[in-house]
């Protein structure tokens, strides 16, 4: 099952980023190009909340059940980079992302104007995208 888990955790990312960059591009063509916030706008920024959201929980699961993430928390973990990364601050970071799309995605949806709520996907998204590729073990990703 842990195994199993790893490997959906690994290959849904490649659909989380791919779902972050169309939303993120999508908002800064529409940003630019003064367009309406449409409802294929409203599905894609949607999207990008949905899978980034499962992919937490998969990765909240396997960060229970590893032996490298909560369960190796110690001063050893915080000597060696791999270990730091896998129990600290990757699923650290992850979470602080994924806080920032959601907040983006509930104030692009109570906003009013159009400019407004691709601006603020653009940035809210971006941002998170940005955090989730700085911590992405890339060494170890399939």
């Amino acid at each position: 099952m842990y195994t199993g888990l790893q490997h959906l955790h690994s290959y849904f990312a490649y659909l989380v980023l791919l779902a972050l960059v169309v939303a993120v591009v999508h908002a800064m063509f529409g940003l630019s190009g003064k367009r309406p916030f449409s409802s294929t706008s409203r599905k894609l920024v949607l999207f990008g909340l949905i899978f980034t959201h499962l992919q937490i929980v998969f990765g909240l699961v396997i960060y229970f059940i590893s032996p490298m993430g909560m369960r190796n928390l110690s001063g050893e973990t915080m000597k060696d980079p791999v270990a730091r990364l896998f129990a600290l601050e990757h699923p650290l970071m992850m979470l602080v992302a994924i806080i920032l799309i959601t907040i983006g995605y509930a104030k692009a949806k109570r906003a009013t104007m159009d400019a407004r709520k691709f601006k603020l996907v653009a940035w809210f998204y971006g941002i998170g995208l940005l955090l989730i590729l700085s911590r992405i073990p890339w060494a170890t990703w399939p």
